[in-house]
């Protein structure tokens, strides 16, 4: 079975890509997950978050945005002294700030989803990659989106964080043309 080589031979990362990245997501509460792990991501490897995905669970309550964005100071230094989580304050402090804008966000469109699907119709783009060394760490779009977010309030939402939380939700299809994704996620042989 053909698999993008970034996938490697680590159980998590082989389970991963075959079962989540890149597959389209409209639930608002799996995008925001995926907003979260992405933002605590930025500098690290996703492995890294990969491997303390449980514990981010545990840690943010499952990822309910709506519990998240009530948290005060005394939750917010559980979470600094949580050794199972990346303990960045301001990373912390931005799922917080994060939480908020996104039940704004919703206010305003209905779902978040609405929202960020948006910005391509709805659909997914399909990208036909060949090699690892041509897929962008961000674009025009998702330069875009990250405008939009930061002036929302959103904070740890560059241009790479959301190009790769598009990979994550499958706004984008990324898979190398010789994956077995890639075609299953809607990619047409050339």
């Amino acid at each position: 079975m053909n698999r993008c080589e970034w996938a490697g031979t680590n159980p998590l990362y082989v389970e991963y890509h075959d079962k989540e990245w890149g597959k389209p997501v409209y639930d608002d509460q799996t995008i925001f997950e995926f907003l979260v792990l992405e933002t605590f991501q930025a500098g690290l490897s996703w492995l890294t978050i990969l491997k303390k995905r449980e514990n981010f669970r545990l840690a943010f309550d499952n990822f309910d945005y709506r519990k998240i964005a009530a948290y005060d100071n005394e939750k917010l230094l559980a979470l600094m002294g949580n050794a199972g989580i990346v303990r960045n304050r301001l990373k912390i402090e931005a799922a917080v700030t994060n939480a908020g804008a996104f039940m704004k966000i919703q206010e305003e469109f209905g779902t978040f989803s609405k929202y960020i699907w948006g910005f391509i119709g709805g659909k997914p783009i399909v990208n036909y990659y060949a090699s690892i060394k041509e897929i962008p760490a961000r674009t025009e779009l998702s330069d875009k989106i990250s405008i939009d977010l930061k002036k929302r309030g959103f904070k740890f939402t560059g241009s790479t964080v959301v190009y790769a939380h598009m990979q994550a939700t499958g706004m984008v299809n990324d898979h190398m043309v010789h994956c077995f994704r890639h075609k299953e996620l809607g990619g047409i042989i050339q």
